[in-house]
C-alpha cells in the first residue's frame, strides 16, 4: 500500500493502467489487484493495451491517476498519440506516472528519447509541472527485452519514471473575468496646472491687435540677389548630361530630353551615294540605311530608326 500511496492514489478515485507486450502478465495483474484494494470496490480499474488505448473510446476527464509502463520489468515507449490521448482522458488536475527507457545521448534508433526530451514531450501533450521522480539503469531482463523488442543494442539506456499533470481546466473552457468599469475622481486624473505657465502659453484676441504690434513686411526679406531672374541653363539639372549619359532619364527634368529631341529635328536626312534607294531593297546597297523599308518617291521624307544610321 504504501507503494500505492508513492503513486498518489486514494480511494474513491478513476485509475487506468496502460501496458503493451512487454509487461510482464504476472506483475500486471499484482499491481492491478494492489491498485482495486486502494481505491475500493465502487472505482472500477481500467487496464489498457498501449496499442489499443486511442480506440478504447473512454471519455475525456475520466480518470483522476493514469500509471503506464509502471508494470515492472517494462520498457514501453510512449507515442506522442499516445500522450496526446492520457492527456485527453485525464481529469482537470489528475496526474499520470510513466516509465520509459530513455538513451543517454541520441543515437540511430529514432524510437528512443533521450532524457532531455522526455519531458518536452510531455509538456507538448498539454500536461504541466512535470518532473523527474527517478532515473537508474534497467535491469537485465529490461535490457533484454529491449534488445529483443526495440532492436537496441547499445549499452547507454536508463529508465526513467516521470510525472505529470494535466491543468485544471478543460479544452475549450471559459470563465468570465472581472473587470472594474468605475469611474475615477476627476482630482486623481490629471495633474494641476501652474496659472502662470498657463497666462505664458494663452493667446487672446487682444493680443491680435494690429496696431500694437511691429509686423515685418515680406519683401524687405528679400535682396537685391533674390529678385534677379535666374539663367535657364543653371536651373537645369547637371546629373543626366555630366553622367555622359546619351539618353535621357525617364520623366528628365534636366532638359536632356528637349536636347535630344531637337537634335533629331536639325539632323540631315542621310543621302543616297547610288540614286536607286527609293527604287525598293533589290536595287539597294547592302550597307543601305533604307534596307527593309517599302519603296518611296523621290524627295519623300522618310524618318529612319537610330539604329539603321550606321556607317557604310
Amino acid at each position: 500500500m504504501a507503494e500505492m500511496a508513492a503513486y498518489g492514489i486514494s480511494a474513491g478515485q478513476r485509475v487506468a493502467v496502460i501496458w503493451d507486450s512487454s509487461s510482464p502478465v504476472e506483475g500486471l495483474k499484482n499491481l492491478v489487484a494492489k491498485i482495486q484494494a486502494l481505491v475500493g470496490p465502487e472505482s472500477r480499474v481500467s487496464v489498457e493495451n498501449i496499442d489499443q488505448l486511442s480506440r478504447s473510446a473512454h471519455a475525456a476527464s475520466s480518470f483522476d491517476v493514469v500509471l503506464s509502463g509502471m508494470v515492472p520489468g517494462s520498457v514501453t515507449l510512449h507515442s506522442v498519440e499516445v500522450l496526446a490521448e492520457i492527456a485527453r482522458i485525464l481529469k482537470p488536475g489528475g496526474r499520470v506516472l510513466l516509465k520509459e527507457p530513455v538513451a543517454a545521448q541520441i543515437g540511430d534508433n529514432n524510437r528512443i528519447r533521450t532524457a532531455a526530451r522526455l519531458p518536452t514531450a510531455l509538456m507538448l501533450s498539454g500536461l504541466v509541472e512535470v518532473k523527474e521522480l527517478q532515473k537508474e539503469p534497467l535491469t537485465p531482463e529490461e535490457t533484454q527485452s529491449v534488445q529483443e523488442l526495440l532492436s537496441y543494442h547499445d549499452n547507454d539506456l536508463l529508465s526513467v519514471q516521470m510525472e505529470g499533470k494535466k491543468p485544471n481546466f478543460e479544452v475549450g473552457s471559459s470563465s468570465q473575468l472581472k473587470l472594474s468599469f468605475a469611474k475615477k475622481s476627476a482630482s486623481s486624473g490629471k495633474p494641476a496646472v501652474d496659472p502662470a505657465a498657463a497666462k505664458l502659453w494663452t493667446l487672446s484676441a487682444n493680443d491680435m491687435d494690429d496696431e500694437g504690434m511691429d509686423l515685418l513686411d515680406s519683401d524687405e526679406l528679400l535682396d537685391s540677389e533674390d529678385l534677379k531672374k535666374p539663367d535657364p541653363s543653371s536651373l537645369k539639372a547637371p546629373s543626366c548630361k555630366e553622367s555622359g549619359k546619351k539618353k535621357a532619364c525617364k520623366n528628365c527634368t534636366c532638359g536632356l530630353a528637349e536636347d535630344l529631341e531637337q537634335e533629331k529635328k536639325e539632323s540631315p536626312q542621310p543621302k543616297s551615294a547610288c540614286g536607286n534607294c527609293y527604287l525598293g531593297d533589290a536595287f539597294r546597297c547592302a550597307s543601305c540605311p533604307y534596307m527593309g523599308m517599302p519603296a518611296f518617291k523621290p524627295g519623300e521624307k522618310i524618318l529612319l530608326a537610330e539604329n539603321n544610321l550606321h556607317d557604310a
